[in-house]
Order: structure tokens, then C-alpha cells, then sequence
């Protein structure tokens, strides 16, 4: 079955949130649940159906809430740092998603979140791949960072894709992307087909943020 509100011009879902609440930066989690409260509300309340489905999508998988963590502060070069605001990954993803379902009932009272759907072995191999090729320079990039290090990122995509392999994709570029990871013009095509596959718009996977080198061959 089709997924809802997926066609939106932007990011979607829990990696359009992670872009959205880096700027401007917050720095409590008042202000990350005002950001969050103020994204879910956008397209009359539409991206919070997206929103929703990724954050019950991992808290409803094995990942811990470190590796929610991870995957959050990649995105979010930890310009919004859930460690050092002592929340934990799972929490904050429930607070998210307690925010979405609020917004959604206010529209729908009877609205009830459905659960998501098994995922395609396929586009589980394909975002494995894409993860495990690029995921040695994503290493170098995070881990190896001056003033914003992060271990563990690479690992806990995998884990991800295995949940749902769409998110997980979508995690990986926004990584990328909050790590501004060069990456070359075959790789940024492969991106856009697998998008496509995904049944993710063009601006979703390319919103502008990528560091693309012409001369890099990977």
C-alpha cells in the first residue's frame, strides 16, 4: 500500500525534522518540542502522518536508544545533542511521536496508527549497499571530526535499513549531508535512482545540501 503524504516538495518524515531543527539551532528540549510541535502542524498537519510512521517504525525495532541517538545526531551534526541534553534516543522519539499523534487527532479524534508494512527484501540490499560503500568515508567524516565526533554511525544505519530500509536511506543522506561527506556525480545519480526506486521525490533525496566533486570517482 501507497504511504501517505509522501509527495510534499520537501524532506519528509523524521530526516525533514532533523534538517528543519537545525535552523535556527535550539538548545533545550522545550525548544526541540516547539520546532517539532511547528513541523508537524506543516501542509495542514500532513507531515506529521510521515513524521509519525518513522518514529514508530524505530521504537517499535530493536534499535537501542543509543542508536536512535547516533542516527540523530549525525543528522544533526549535534547542533540539536540529545547527549548532552541527557535525553534518550527512544524517549525522544515517543515525545515526537506524542506530538504527532495529538496533531493528527485534532483533525481526526478516532484517528489509530497503523502499523507499518514488512519491508522489501530488495530495497534492504540496495540501501545496504549504498550504506557499506560510502560508509568508510561517513566513518572518516564523523568519527574523525575536529570539534563535532561521532562513533557508531555506519553500524547504526545498518541496523536501520533493516527496520526500514526507506528511512534508513533517507537517514544516510541527511548524515552526508549534516557531515558535508563529498561525495562524486556517480554517487549522487545512484542517489536519485534509488530515490526514485524508494518512491521518494527528487527533492527529497537532492534539497541542496550535498557536497558534490565532479573529479571524485566512487
Amino acid at each position: 500500500m501507497a504511504q501517505p503524504h509522501r509527495h510534499l516538495g520537501v524532506d519528509i518524515g523524521l530526516s525533514g525534522l532533523i534538517k528543519w531543527i537545525r535552523y535556527p539551532a535550539v538548545d533545550s528540549e522545550t525548544a526541540g518540542l516547539d520546532v517539532v510541535g511547528s513541523v508537524a502542524d506543516r501542509y495542514d498537519g500532513a507531515f506529521a502522518h510521515q513524521l509519525l510512521r518513522d518514529c514508530l517504525a524505530l521504537l517499535d525495532s530493536p534499535l537501542s536508544g543509543r542508536d536512535v541517538e547516533i542516527l540523530w545526531l549525525a543528522g544533526t551534526f549535534r547542533e540539536f545533542d540529545l547527549e548532552r541534553l541527557g535525553i534518550d534516543g527512544r524517549v525522544w522519539l515517543r515525545r515526537i511521536a506524542d506530538v504527532c499523534t495529538d496533531r493528527i487527532r485534532s483533525d481526526d479524534p478516532f484517528f489509530v496508527p497503523a502499523a507499518s508494512s514488512a519491508a522489501d527484501d530488495k530495497a534492504k540490499e540496495a540501501v545496504a549497499a549504498e550504506v557499506g560503500s560510502v560508509g568508510p568515508a561517513l566513518e572518516e567524516a564523523t568519527a574523525r571530526h575536529a570539534y563535532s565526533p561521532l562513533d557508531g554511525v555506519v553500524p547504526a544505519l545498518l541496523l536501520a535499513v533493516d527496520v526500514d530500509p526507506d528511512l534508513a536511506f533517507r537517514l544516510l543522506l541527511r548524515a552526508l549531508k549534516g557531515y558535508f561527506v563529498p561525495i562524486g556525480e556517480a554517487r549522487y545519480e545512484r542517489y536519485l535512482a534509488l530515490g526514485d526506486e524508494l518512491g521518494l521525490g527528487e527533492d527529497v533525496v537532492d534539497d541542496g545540501d550535498f557536497n558534490v566533486w565532479p573529479d571524485l570517482a566512487d
